[in-house]
C-alpha cells in the first residue's frame, strides 16, 4: 500500500509538457492593457492637478487686466 502511495506520489509530481500557445494577438492585447491602465492613472493625476491651476490662472488674468 505505502509503495503504491509513494510511486502515485512520484508520478504527480514529474514536471509535464503545456500544449499550449500564445499567439501575437494575446500578447498584443497584454501591451494594449498595461498601457491603457498607465495612461489612465497618468491622466487622472493630470486631472486632479489641472484645474486647480486652471482656477489659478484665470483668476492672476483676471486681475492683470487693466481697467477700461
Amino acid at each position: 500500500m505505502q509503495i503504491i502511495l509513494l510511486l502515485s506520489l512520484l508520478l504527480i509530481m514529474l514536471p509535464q509538457t503545456a500544449h499550449a500557445y500564445i499567439g501575437p494577438g494575446l500578447g498584443m492585447g497584454v501591451v494594449g492593457v498595461i498601457l491603457g491602465v498607465i495612461f489612465s492613472i497618468v491622466l487622472a493625476i493630470f486631472g486632479i492637478f489641472w484645474y486647480p491651476l486652471k482656477r489659478v490662472y484665470k483668476k492672476i488674468r483676471t486681475n492683470d487686466k487693466p481697467a477700461s
